[in-house]
């Protein structure tokens, strides 16, 4: 039996059951399924290929791993390694914090300098050219009301997708929706009106009353009969073909969360509520956000110019 399989059937060993308890302690302080699956399969990969209890690993295995070829075949980018690298190395700081082992491999290792492709967002006009691509049915309707959630509150994708129908709490004329956002945190903010319209009109087209569901049917139906939602792989491959048949470039579901901060602060918004917004941990995140997806503007090159007397007038 697998470390995979082991750690989903309970049926666990000493190292398999400190797999089992890291993830569990990294699904409780991240709130991301998507981050414990990912986690999981780095060190299911790595173990199980290796062939080594985690004490008996070496940082040159580590290293080997790390940057070597996936399941693709392809040579990993840096983003890959260091997400291979910061896997390892939390679980072996869990280890240490455990009394299990008293060091940690990856310490010996340099992570190469990391290169992520810089955020970018839509624009209204291609938000709306988005929407216009999509079916007009049942599922359109529903990933319509996801996109648009998705955009008008800024929310990641595990905190839209993991959405219930106990999750909104009506207030006077508003209704709230509370979720649970990255590091455990939990939030509480008012749903936009035309997510919250899009909603019930999808959850109509599936045939459910958002009065009558229990709370924890998903505001996401992925079928008439049922509660079960739909799953961030089946969105994603219906995004790609949205974009697609919409002529945008294809991106991942993370890019809503980038447009949904660049029409905030092209609505007005000061960098201050925008950070509010996204729940950032500081401003200097903020900043840095909205820097790489706005750019910096040159307010002075005008002055040089004209000073040096060749500014077109």
């Amino acid at each position: 039996m697998t470390t995979q399989h082991l750690v989903q059937s309970g049926d666990v060993g000493d190292w398999d059951q400190a797999i089992y308890a890291f993830l569990a302690e990294k699904e409780r302080r991240s709130g991301s399924m998507r981050t414990v699956r990912a986690y999981s399969g780095m060190l299911y990969r790595f173990f199980g290929t290796l062939g080594k209890p985690p004490d008996q690993v070496t940082a040159p295995e580590i290293f080997g791993y790390a940057h070597g070829n996936g399941l693709s075949g392809k040579k990993p980018s840096s983003v890959t390694i260091n997400a291979r690298i910061a896997c390892l190395s939390s679980f072996y700081r869990f280890l240490i914090r455990m009394s299990l082992i008293s060091a940690n491999p990856c310490d010996q290792l340099e992570r190469p300098k990391a290169t992520p492709a810089p955020p970018r967002g839509l624009t209204a006009v291609d938000i709306k050219r988005l929407l216009e691509a999509l079916p007009d049915n049942p599922v359109g309707l529903r990933d319509r009301a996801i996109i648009l959630t998705l955009t008008l509150t800024g929310r990641r994708r595990s905190e839209v997708l993991n959405l219930k129908a106990g999750d909104l709490i009506p207030d006077g004329d508003a209704v709230f929706y509370s979720y649970r956002g990255k590091g455990g945190k939990h939030g509480k903010r008012e749903m936009p009106q035309p997510a919250l319209r899009a909603i019930q009109q999808a959850l109509e087209a599936f045939g459910k009353d958002l009065a009558a569901m229990k709370p924890n049917d998903s505001l996401w139906p992925s079928s008439v009969d049922g509660a079960r939602g739909i799953t961030s792989g089946t969105f994603y491959g219906n995004l790609r073909r949205y974009f697609k048949a919409a002529g945008l470039p294809l991106s991942g579901v993370h890019i809503f969360r980038h447009s949904a901060a660049k029409l905030r602060r092209e609505a007005g918004e000061s960098v201050e509520q925008v950070s509010r917004f996204l729940d950032h941990s500081s401003l200097a995140v903020t900043s840095v956000y909205l820097r790489q997806l706005e750019g910096d503007r040159d307010t002075t090159w005008q002055q040089v110019a004209a000073n040096l007397g060749i500014l077109d007038v």
